[in-house]
Parts: C-alpha cells; sequence; structure tokens
C-alpha cells in the first residue's frame, strides 16, 4: 500500500471519529445525576438542632447526543433519547431555555419557601404584577390571541399570581376543551378563550403551549432562608425544599433518621406534579444509597421500571408526603 493510500485513510479514519464523538444530533441525552444532601443546601435562620436523616435531591444529566451517545443511549436501560424538540422550543435556543430553566428553578425555591413556613403557621404574603406572556409556541392554539408581552391576570375568573398557578389552572381542562384568560394588553384588559392543545412536554395533559414568567413576585418572608443549588435548574425540587425547609423549622425530624430522596413539583395548594426524568432520578437515589424515594403518583408506573432497592413513595400532594414520613416516625419510636 503506498504512503499516499495510507495517509488518506488514516485522514478518513480521524474524520470518522471526529463525527462519531463530536458531531452533533437533534436529539438530547437524559442520564442519572446526582443526589445532594438538602441540609447542605439550604439553611433556615433559627435552625433547631442537627437532624439524623437526610432528605436528598436529585438531579438527571442532559446533553445534546453525539452519535456516540446516541448509541450509549440506546444501550443503556437507564439513559434516554429525546428528540431536541420536544423539550426546548424550535424558536429558543439552548441560552435562552438555560435562562427559562433557573427561572423556574428560582420560582421553586420561592413557593417552597412560602409552603412550608405556611405550615409552620407564619403569614407570608404573595404579591406579583401577574404572570408574562414570554414567547408563543409556533403550533400553539394561542398564536394569533396572545402575544409576548401580554399580563395573564386571571383563568377562568380566578386571580393567579404565579406561574405555576396558569400552568395548574390551564391543566384541569381537557386537551380540545376551552380556557378563557383575562389578559391585560396595553391599557386594555380582555377575556380571551383558547381551545386546549397537548401539553408540549406532557402530551397527556391540557396547554396552550406558550412561555410564561411570574412578572415581579415578592413573598414576603418572616424568616430569613438561604438556598444554594449551584447550577441545578427547572422545577422538579419543590416538594423536596419544601420537605427540607420544614424539617429545618420543626423541632422533630421529619427523617427519622431515614435517608430520603424524591421529586415532583409543587404549587400554592400542595399539590405534587409531574416531572421528567423520574427513571433517572430514582437511579441517581439507589447510587446514593437513599432507602425511600417520594414520587409524583403519575410518575409511578414509570418510577417503578428503575427502581432495584429502593421503596417507592406515590403521593398526590404535601399532605400525602407527611403522612408517610410520620409512619416512619412512628415506626422509629416503637423501637
Amino acid at each position: 500500500m503506498s504512503r499516499s493510500r495510507r495517509f488518506h485513510k488514516l485522514v478518513l479514519a480521524i474524520l470518522l471519529l471526529t463525527v462519531f464523538l463530536f458531531v452533533r444530533t437533534d436529539y438530547l441525552v437524559v442520564r442519572p445525576g446526582s443526589a445532594e444532601d438538602l441540609s447542605g443546601l439550604i439553611a433556615v435562620e433559627e435552625r433547631p438542632a442537627e437532624n439524623k436523616g437526610t432528605f436528598y435531591l436529585v438531579t438527571v444529566s442532559q446533553q445534546v447526543a453525539t452519535p456516540a451517545l446516541f448509541l450509549y443511549a440506546l444501550a443503556d436501560p437507564y439513559t434516554d433519547l429525546q428528540p431536541r424538540r420536544q423539550v426546548i422550543p424550535a424558536d429558543m435556543d439552548q441560552q435562552e431555555y438555560n435562562k427559562l430553566m433557573r427561572h423556574h428553578m428560582e420560582e421553586s425555591q420561592n413557593l417552597a419557601k412560602v409552603i412550608a413556613l405556611r405550615r409552620a403557621g407564619f403569614e407570608v404574603l404573595i404579591k406579583s404584577d401577574g404572570v408574562k406572556v414570554v414567547e408563543v409556541e409556533e403550533d400553539s392554539p394561542a398564536k394569533g390571541k396572545l402575544f409576548p408581552g401580554d399580563i395573564i391576570l386571571a383563568v377562568e375568573g380566578q386571580r393567579l399570581y404565579l406561574e405555576e398557578e396558569v400552568i395548574s389552572a390551564v391543566q384541569k381542562r381537557k386537551i380540545g376543551e376551552p380556557v378563557t384568560l383575562t389578559v391585560r394588553r396595553g391599557n386594555e384588559t380582555k377575556e380571551i378563550t383558547i381551545v386546549t392543545a397537548s401539553h408540549s412536554e406532557q402530551p397527556e395533559k391540557a396547554g396552550i403551549r406558550v412561555i410564561i414568567q411570574t412578572l415581579n413576585w415578592q413573598p414576603v418572608l418572616p424568616l430569613n432562608i438561604d438556598m444554594d443549588v449551584g447550577k441545578i435548574s427547572g422545577p422538579s425540587a419543590g416538594l423536596m425544599f419544601v420537605l427540607e425547609i420544614i424539617n429545618q423549622i420543626s423541632e422533630e425530624d421529619l427523617t427519622a433518621g431515614h435517608k430520603i430522596a424524591g421529586t415532583g413539583t409543587i404549587n400554592l395548594r400542595e399539590e405534587v406534579g409531574a416531572i421528567g426524568g423520574v427513571r433517572q432520578k430514582v437511579r441517581a437515589a439507589e447510587k446514593a444509597g437513599a432507602e425511600y424515594f417520594l414520587v409524583p403518583r403519575e410518575n409511578y408506573a414509570d418510577a417503578k421500571k428503575a427502581a432495584r432497592h429502593i421503596t417507592l413513595v406515590p403521593v398526590e400532594n404535601l399532605d400525602e408526603a407527611l403522612a408517610f414520613l410520620n409512619t416512619l416516625a412512628q415506626a422509629s419510636s416503637r423501637d
């Protein structure tokens, strides 16, 4: 074989390897992430004695799939492939999506503070200027009816203050049913009726396929609660934030000395909502040695596919989560 031919084969091999390892596809790879001890991420003013157990926040790792990662995901039962367009709106770039996820995390933290403090008997007021429409997706049934900059004030006549309240109110409708929004546009307030479609990320639920965010909402807190989650983003740690804050405020150890992981969004009605990547989160919790995993009831069937040693506890609201924790405390007191 001539030296020239060997050189050309080497160049071809390098090119193919480069494509295999570095070229980006239109898919995202979702893998198990980490389990973080929440006592190290949250600090409540005037916190009582240390607790013996642990509440864990669990994460997933999400990155653009290269051909190599694509094949890895097909072979690994704990890794999923998701079309990018199902996760990130077509007209939103990665930087904008990351900013939105950070906003959701901030929203989740503020909600958790309000819910936990109210549970502890404190009065916590909420103020906001409404919920702003940031973007209307191309396939949205609200196209031509809602516009960026519109302020949603109410759904079906009920005054709402937070984006998660708007989402929850819309999802109470069935797919294909109309929902009426009270919207302020400039100096004018109007009623706009939109026929719901399937939600972009949760196709079994109703949605109107718009990107929204709470405008200037502020909880008035009676206690200082510091939260530092680093680069973790998204809304799915809401339930676990609430439990950790209550645990730090309470004189009793809600964990009863156990290692408890979990996931789930939470709203002001204390309802626990479904999340993505539940199988990966269960796997991350097991690797961290957690004994129990609190999971939104809607995610329970999928979570069972990943659970090997951990005990899954399906919950629909905060009351159910606290009731389960109470059974652990009662069992511990009998030991």
